[in-house]
């Protein structure tokens, strides 16, 4: 293995075990340290990636982001409009123990966000990107003749609250909401601005 590869791959194993001990513990508990033992590497080389803990939370929520969006454009060419939706917004809610991971670190992040300018800044373009990911499927489906016509960047904005504010409820377990609730109701919403069958497509 080359030398550049070497040097990406645990960069990788760094920020996959940061993203993993930060869901875990929560920032501000968390310790250069730990990630470096989590990722079986030493506090120098982890300190030679990353100068500081600020840095290595940036880093691992645009990877967690990075990850998740990258897996389900693999095909979005070849099938339909509404499954690349489908998947999209199935990604924007804690549907299973990684995007659990991922919400928790999505949480860290508003709770910094609120008290720092920098993470506030992170979460914004964060959710800009988030924002523009949902409107080039939209605009896709637009495009194709699968959806009728909207507002895409007001759709967008529509199913990205509705995913957080569900989001939420599931991370903290109300009763009164489960997953198939909450995914059902954020669908319904895109099905009625879309114009298309308000069942979830199989993904």
């Amino acid at each position: 293995m080359a030398k550049a590869e070497r040097t990406l791959e645990t960069r990788e194993r760094i920020l996959s075990a940061a993203c993993e001990v930060i869901a875990e513990v929560g920032f501000e508990k968390i310790r250069m340290r730990m990630v470096a033992e989590h990722a079986g590497v030493s506090t120098a080389l982890l300190h030679y990636h990353f100068e500081n803990r600020e840095k290595l939370f940036a880093e691992a929520m645009t990877h967690s982001f990075g990850h998740t969006g990258t897996e389900l454009e693999r095909d979005a060419d070849t099938v339909p409009a509404a499954v690349v939706l489908a998947r999209i917004l199935h990604s924007m809610l804690p549907t299973d123990p990684e995007l659990r991971q991922d919400w928790r670190l999505w949480q860290e992040l508003w709770v910094r966000a609120l008290r720092d300018d920098t993470a506030q800044q992170l979460a914004v373009d964060l959710y800009d990107q988030l924002h523009a990911w949902v409107g080039q499927a939209l605009q896709r489906g637009i495009d194709s003749g699968e959806f009728a016509d909207c507002d895409v960047d007001a759709t967008s904005t529509l199913l990205l609250a509705l995913c957080d504010g569900f989001g939420i409820r599931l991370m903290l377990g109300d009763p009164r909401i489960d997953l198939a609730a909450a995914q059902s109701a954020v669908w319904g919403a895109a099905a009625r601005e879309l114009d298309i069958a308000p069942e979830f497509p199989e993904l």
